[in-house]
């Protein structure tokens, strides 16, 4: 099904597209249109999406940045030789072709395809809060998995035994020549597809778009299946992503929230404690005098 990186990123384009016209109900080029126009004339939200924009590439040269950091310790079986070959069971008794190829479409194309969907769909949608929550979250599942996949390395589960297929070859067997530069070997924990599918999921109940929410819960549940399935993640690695995402999507919202008061409002906010501390003193002041 997928010949190259080229051939999941022209389905990736499609998805966009369609998940746009989903989440907005207007025809996605002037979602998108929106979204570039809103984004150009708002300096804070330009900012915002800017800061997104490093840390995924920062996360793209993440195996580059490994290699000069070269360990000599695998903490695979110390974090996860607890499981079993639990995955290698799930797969025996569930494989079947139709089933591996909806989870790594999921994986491979609707992950990614959510993520850029999202964020067009919160600023056509006017809902700035949400916005600034989204970009700070995905900022935040990044910044916090990246220590963890230079300091501990843990082999996806495949690799790790021979009882567990890696199913994801089935669909898109040049998966390891295309793909594994974007995806280290040993940075399973935690897992991101976890986290961050959750991350949208749980934004998106807070849209106010039911059906977008609907479909993005939807997406993630069958990602939490996908990576086991298909023989990528252990169940370590999701409960690590599943913390990961409640924490990003709680610092999310509150910055998000913060963002999205104006400018003279956030002065207020800050100058009222000083105007009480003011008038406090003024009374303890005009008491003293009349004593």
């Amino acid at each position: 099904m997928f010949d190259s990186m080229l051939t999941i990123s022209i389905y990736t384009g499609i998805a966009v597209a369609a998940l746009l016209w989903f989440g907005t109900g207007r025809q996605p080029l002037a979602a998108a249109a929106a979204f570039v126009r809103i984004l150009v004339t708002s300096p804070k939200r330009m900012l915002f999406f800017l800061s997104l924009l490093a840390i995924l590439l920062i996360n793209k040269f993440e195996l580059k940045l490994e290699a000069l950091l070269p360990l000599h310790y695998d903490l695979t079986s110390a974090l996860t030789g607890w499981e079993g070959n639990w995955q290698g069971t799930l797969q025996s008794v569930l494989r079947a072709d139709w089933l591996t190829v909806l989870c790594s479409v999921f994986y491979l194309v609707f992950f990614q395809a959510v993520m850029i969907a999202s964020i067009a769909i919160y600023t056509y949608k006017g809902n700035s809060r949400l916005f600034y929550a989204f970009c700070v979250a995905l900022l935040l599942n990044y910044l916090i998995a990246l220590p963890f996949f230079l300091f501990v390395p843990v082999d996806e589960a495949w690799s790790a035994s021979p009882h567990i297929q890696f199913l994801m070859l089935d669909v898109f067997p040049r998966f390891e020549q295309e793909y594994r530069h974007l995806s280290g070997l040993d940075n399973c924990v935690p897992s991101l597809h976890t986290s961050i599918s959750v991350t949208m999921a749980l934004l998106a109940a807070r849209s106010g778009i039911r059906r977008w929410a609907v479909f993005a819960g939807i997406n993630a549940t069958i990602i939490l299946f996908s990576i086991f399935y298909l023989g990528i993640h252990w169940l370590t690695d999701m409960t690590l992503g599943l913390g990961l995402a409640a924490i990003s999507v709680a610092v999310g919202l509150k910055v998000g929230a913060w963002a999205e008061r104006p400018a003279k409002a956030r002065a207020a906010g800050k100058a009222e404690p000083q105007r009480r501390w003011a008038r406090a003193a003024s009374r303890s002041t005009s008491s003293s005098t009349s004593n």
